[in-house]
């Protein structure tokens, strides 16, 4: 069974929803805990920056209407600066159409590089998809006491595929390694 994802512009009415996917993300527990302690992703922070979120449409089953995922592109610095799924939809193929998306996002403003700094767990993801390594960032006491991957993704290949700026609709398809069978329709 198919269903199908909208990438959209982020809104201050998203603030709870995507601080709710950071604090939740089974990524960051442990050792990693102590750099999502209290973070919150604001509505101010979303109108400032180029957020998206990968959402289900509203009566698509279970979960019709949720956030699955999102991005935080920071054309200024050309890095990206959030980017989370939430943990049950991991492996679906949603990470990898933000990513996506991010990297057309970069290419229309005209950036020829996006640089990430990485959680060290998800270098290996970054990596698969494009991503080189370009350096490590020392760690930053108190928040984080661990090397981080500096990553690059060159933005200079050509665009995955034609989109408006703000929205695609992208038919996953459950179960499959790529997740990704096509678009749909740009709105």
């Amino acid at each position: 069974m198919s269903q199908s994802i909208t990438i959209r512009r982020a809104t201050a009415h998203d603030a709870e929803a995507l601080t709710a996917l950071v604090q939740q993300s089974g990524a960051y527990s442990g050792q990693y805990a102590t750099i999502i302690a209290g973070y919150r992703v604001t509505a101010d922070y979303i109108d400032r920056h180029e957020v998206f979120a990968a959402v289900r449409p509203p009566g698509e089953g279970d979960g019709g209407g949720s956030i699955l995922g999102f991005y935080a592109l920071l054309p200024e610095q050309a890095e990206l600066d959030l980017a989370f799924v939430a943990d049950a939809t991991q492996g679906a193929g949603v990470g990898r159409l933000l990513v996506e998306h991010m990297l057309d996002r970069a290419r229309r403003a005209g950036l020829a590089h996006v640089r990430v700094v990485s959680h060290p767990p998800a270098e290996a993801f970054y990596r698969r998809l494009g991503a080189e390594r370009v350096g490590t960032v020392a760690p930053s006491p108190p928040k984080v006491t661990w090397e981080r991957p500096e990553l690059r993704f060159l933005t200079t290949a050509p665009p995955v595929a034609a989109a408006t700026p703000d929205t695609r609709v992208i038919v996953l398809n459950g179960g499959s390694s790529s997740g990704k069978s096509g678009i749909v329709r740009c709105l």
